[in-house]
Parts: C-alpha cells; sequence; structure tokens
C-alpha cells in the first residue's frame, strides 16, 4: 500500500508547472508502476503503439526493483522535478 508521501508526489506532479520532458514522464510512469503495482507482468505492446511500448520498456526496466524501493526513488524524482521548476 502506497504510502502518504507517495500519494503526495503523486498529486503534486499532476501540478508542475512546467510539464517534464518525456524521458521524465516515462521514468515517473515506471517507478510508478513498479511502487503500485509490482514487477511487469503484462505482454508487450504491438509494433503499431510506440507510446504503449515505450511505457511497457519504462516499466519492465525496473523489474527485480522492490515496491519501496520504487516508491522512494519516485519520491525523490518528484522532489528533483520540483526543484527545477
Amino acid at each position: 500500500m502506497p504510502s502518504d508521501q507517495f500519494n503526495t508526489a503523486a498529486a503534486e506532479v499532476k501540478e508542475l508547472s512546467k510539464k517534464p520532458s518525456d524521458d521524465d514522464l516515462l521514468k515517473l510512469y515506471g517507478l510508478f508502476k513498479q511502487a503500485t503495482v509490482g514487477d511487469n507482468n503484462t505482454a508487450k505492446p504491438g509494433v503499431f503503439d510506440l507510446k504503449g511500448k515505450y511505457k511497457w520498456q519504462a516499466w519492465e526496466d525496473l523489474k527485480g526493483k522492490s515496491q519501496e524501493d520504487a516508491e522512494k526513488e519516485y519520491i525523490a524524482f518528484v522532489e528533483e522535478l520540483k526543484s527545477r521548476q
């Protein structure tokens, strides 16, 4: 179950004044999914679903990372993004 700090970070990322880069968004997505679901066990999207493939790969790259570590990294990364504003 995600911590209050994680839930706060997830809400704050939606309120950033400057939109994160695509790479930053993929990192956020992967960390969020790893923290909330755990290892990716979904099928890789088809060849024509480029956005889906990038998101799937961002999550897949974190396979084996504990949900607790992913949650801590997500919170720290949101703080970093906030400091860039």
